[in-house]
C-alpha cells in the first residue's frame, strides 16, 4: 500500500456519529476520524470532500445476480399464481443461463450495485450450470469489479441435488476477508424430504439461505404435504443453524417466529420484490416483536439498495397503518444488522469509522438546505439523498472502485460485452420454448 488516504472537510456519518466538519483517515483498514480540529497532515493523501457527506458502504443482504439478465427480456405467460412466475420466468430464465453468461451477469450486477453505494452483495444464485458456478460469480463480483460477497448456490429438485450440494460446500472450504458462502436452498416447496435429510447429512454448522414463505403457496405445500410449517419443517430436519438468512418470511406465525429467535437466525426482507410479485408486504412488526435481527435485501430487482430502504419504510407504515411502525431508529438498526452480520461472516469488521474497521466507504455531494447534525443526519440521508442516491467515489478495502461516478475502462468495456452474453440466454430460453 502507499501512503495513507485522508478524506478532509467533509460531513462524516456512520450511522452512530457525526461530524459536520471533519475527516477520515485510511489505508485498506480506518485509522482513525473525527473532526477537522484534530487533523494534522502528515504526508497523506488528501481527499477533499468539501460539499460531500461520507457514509460507509451499503450491504445488500439478498440478491439474485442471474436477474440481471431479465432486464428488458420480452417474455410472456399466463399468471394464475406465484408458481407461474418461478417456473414461466425466472427458472425459464436461470436454467438458461451458462458458461460466461454467469461472468458477464456478475459484471453488470456489481458495477451497477457499485454506482449505487453497495459495497457487499449476498447473493443467492441459480444456473443451468452448476459446478464452478459460484466461482464464475466471486471472479466477477469480487475480484474484477472488487466487491465483498457472501456466494450460495440455489438447491432445490429441480436440479441435480449432488452437484448443487458439492457446489455449495466446495465453495464454503475457501473464504477470505472479501469472499464467502453459505448454503443454498431454493424454498421448502422445491425440496422433498429426503433432499432435506441429504442436505442436512452434509450441513453441519454452516448456515443456510432460503426463501420462506414468499407466498402463501410455501405454507400451503409444506401443511398439505407434511402436516406442518415452513420453518418448522426446516427445524424438524436441524437445517437452521446460526445465521441462517431466511428470506422473505412474509406468511410465518408466531411459533414460526419464536424458532426463527431460538435458532439465531436472520430474516431478509425484500419489500420491492414482494410488491411487484403481488404477494403480500414484510411483516416487520411480527419479527420486531420477537426482537429477530433483520436485513434488507432487493431480491434481484435493481441495484439501489436504497429504494429498498424507502420501500420497507412506507410500506410498513401502510401495512401497519401506523406511521411510527417503522422509524428511521429502526432503519439504523436494520442496516447496521446487515454490517455485524457481514462482520460475522468475512472474520472483519466494517460499518463504522473507527479503527480497525475495513475502509468500505463512499462519497456522495450533499449540500444540507437546512441544520444537519447527529440527531437528523438520518433524516437528511433518508428524505434528501436516498430518493435518487449517486455516490461519487466509492472506496473497498481502502482501494477506489468507483471515481468520480465511473468505474474503470477495462470493466466499461466487459459491461458492454454483456449485451451479447444477455441475447444468448434470452435466444436459448426462446428455443426451449419452441420446443416444450
Amino acid at each position: 500500500m502507499g501512503k495513507p488516504k485522508a478524506i478532509v472537510n467533509a460531513m462524516i456519518y456512520d450511522f452512530e456519529r457525526f461530524y459536520e466538519n471533519g475527516y477520515v483517515l485510511f489505508d485498506e483498514k480506518i485509522i482513525a476520524s473525527g473532526p477537522m480540529t484534530e487533523f494534522t497532515n502528515q504526508e497523506y493523501e488528501i481527499i477533499d470532500g468539501k460539499g460531500s457527506l461520507v457514509l460507509p458502504g451499503f450491504v445488500v443482504g439478498h440478491t439474485h445476480v442471474y436477474s440481471t439478465f431479465a432486464r428488458g427480456w420480452m417474455n410472456t405467460f399466463e399468471y394464475e399464481d406465484f408458481m407461474d412466475i418461478l417456473k414461466s420466468q425466472w427458472w425459464k430464465l436461470d436454467r438458461n443461463l451458462q458458461d460466461d453468461a454467469i461472468h458477464y451477469s456478475g459484471i453488470v450486477s456489481g458495477v451497477d450495485h457499485l454506482k449505487h453505494g453497495v459495497t457487499t452483495l449476498i447473493d443467492h444464485h441459480a444456473s443451468g450450470e452448476i459446478p464452478g458456478s459460484l466461482m464464475k460469480l466471486k471472479t466477477a463480483i469480487t475480484d474484477t469489479v472488487g466487491l465483498r460477497g457472501l456466494y450460495a448456490f440455489e438447491t432445490s429438485d429441480r436440479f441435480h441435488i449432488k452437484s448443487c450440494i458439492d457446489e455449495n460446500i466446495g465453495f464454503m472450504q475457501h473464504g477470505s476477508a472479501m469472499h464467502g458462502g453459505l448454503f443454498g436452498l431454493h424454498a421448502s416447496l422445491s425440496l422433498s424430504e429426503q433432499t432435506l435429510r441429504t442436505v442436512k447429512a452434509q450441513l453441519k454448522d454452516a448456515p443456510i439461505h432460503i426463501h420462506v414463505a414468499e407466498s402463501e403457496l410455501d405454507q400451503e405445500d409444506a401443511f398439505i404435504n407434511y402436516g406442518e410449517r415452513v420453518v418448522e419443517r426446516l427445524d424438524r430436519h436441524g437445517l437452521i443453524n446460526p445465521d441462517a438468512i431466511i428470506t422473505h418470511a412474509l406468511f410465518i406465525d408466531e411459533n414460526e417466529a419464536r424458532i426463527l429467535k431460538q435458532r439465531n437466525a436472520v430474516v431478509a426482507l425484500n419489500p420491492s420484490s414482494n410488491m411487484n410479485n403481488g404477494v403480500g408486504l414484510p411483516n416487520y412488526a411480527l419479527l420486531k416483536r420477537h426482537d429477530i435481527p433483520v436485513i434488507i435485501g432487493n431480491d434481484g430487482l435493481g441495484a439501489a439498495i436504497t429504494n429498498e430502504y424507502m420501500n420497507i419504510f412506507y410500506a410498513t407504515h401502510l401495512k401497519e397503518n401506523n406511521p411510527d411502525a417503522f422509524t428511521l431508529d429502526d432503519l439504523k438498526a436494520v442496516i447496521d444488522t446487515a454490517y455485524q452480520y457481514v462482520s460475522r461472516r468475512l472474520g472483519i469488521k466494517i460499518g463504522r469509522f473507527k479503527r480497525g474497521y475495513q475502509a468500505d466507504l463512499q462519497i456522495v455531494p450533499y449540500i444540507p438546505p437546512t441544520p444537519i447534525n447527529e440527531q437528523n443526519a438520518m433524516g437528511h440521508l433518508f428524505f434528501g439523498l436516498f430518493q435518487s442516491f449517486r455516490p461519487k467515489d466509492v472506496y473497498i478495502d481502502g482501494k477506489v472502485r468507483l471515481e468520480n461516478y465511473e468505474v474503470s475502462a477495462n470493466l466499461r468495456n466487459e459491461y458492454k460485452a454483456a449485451r451479447t452474453h444477455a441475447q444468448q440466454v434470452w435466444d436459448r430460453a426462446e428455443k426451449e420454448g419452441e420446443h416444450s
